[in-house]
């Protein structure tokens, strides 16, 4: 039992000197996949159900987020776009089916945006996107993103693969009538400086990363930082430790 006190004594020290750190400056971007009660087996564990998605965009709406794609914090980095007083970025990976049946119609309930990252040799399959989806979801104010051509690690590919994963899903998603694709999101998070050049060579103007934190019109716009959202167990507890999180991880960074 002492040793339990001495736990929660320590604890208790390290919260207080965190919080007693500058509150960090920036927003933050969401990292979601699926929402459905039905998942596909191997997106389960970041499946966040439909009942609780809508509880979150509740919360965000009660204390004053206003959702932005990464398409507009691109403008308000370049051009001086003025950004709204507390914005938030929702995004999801994969291009499951249930974000355009099932997320779409919650997110556009309470009048939000998000950006869809797509694996493009996924469209069309069962449980994933289609094209004409995809063009819908873009009429309607969804940023389609790519998620590369097969979610392999890139930081393990030689070029030539790493341009079938970069460039070519974006060609595709172009050629197949979308608008210009200006966005990625790096397979499990990870990256390195090759795979920035190869962005920026193709035309990509941001891509996010797994790492966790807060994003200013100052930060990288090839190293974005978000806050993955799981499969919650404690509700919407649970999601507001996960935004807080980001917090904490901003001042960590800035000793």
């Amino acid at each position: 039992m002492r040793f339990i006190g001495v736990v929660f004594l320590i604890a208790a020290l390290f919260a207080g000197f965190i919080f007693s750190l500058p509150e960090p400056e920036g927003f933050p971007i969401l990292e979601y996949h699926t929402v459905t009660n039905n998942p596909l087996p191997e997106s389960e564990i970041y499946n966040v159900p439909p009942a609780e998605f809508s509880a979150q965009l509740d919360y965000l709406q009660e204390n004053g987020y206003t959702t932005i794609t990464l398409n507009d914090f691109i403008k308000a980095r370049r051009y001086g776009k003025p950004l709204p007083p507390k914005p938030i970025i929702l995004t999801f990976d994969d291009g499951y089916a249930d974000n355009y049946t099932e997320m779409l119609p919650i997110l556009e309930a309470h009048g939000m945006t998000a950006v869809i990252f797509v694996i493009t040799n996924e469209l069309g399959k069962p449980g994933y996107l289609t094209l004409d989806q995809l063009k819908d979801l873009q009429k309607r104010g969804i940023e389609i993103g790519s998620h590369s051509a097969d979610h392999l690690p890139l930081v393990t590919l030689n070029a030539e693969f790493l341009d079938n994963q970069i460039r070519k899903s974006k060609i595709f998603l172009e050629w197949n009538g979308l608008d210009p694709i200006g966005s990625f999101s790096y397979p499990n998070g990870i990256y390195n400086i090759e795979i920035i050049e190869m962005l920026k060579e193709q035309n990509y103007l941001a891509a996010v990363t797994g790492e966790a934190g807060l994003n200013t019109l100052k930060s990288d716009p090839y190293k974005l930082r978000r806050v993955n959202i799981r499969k919650p167990r404690f509700g919407i507890f649970e999601f507001r430790w996960r935004l807080l999180k980001a917090n904490i991880f901003e001042r960590l960074k800035n000793l």
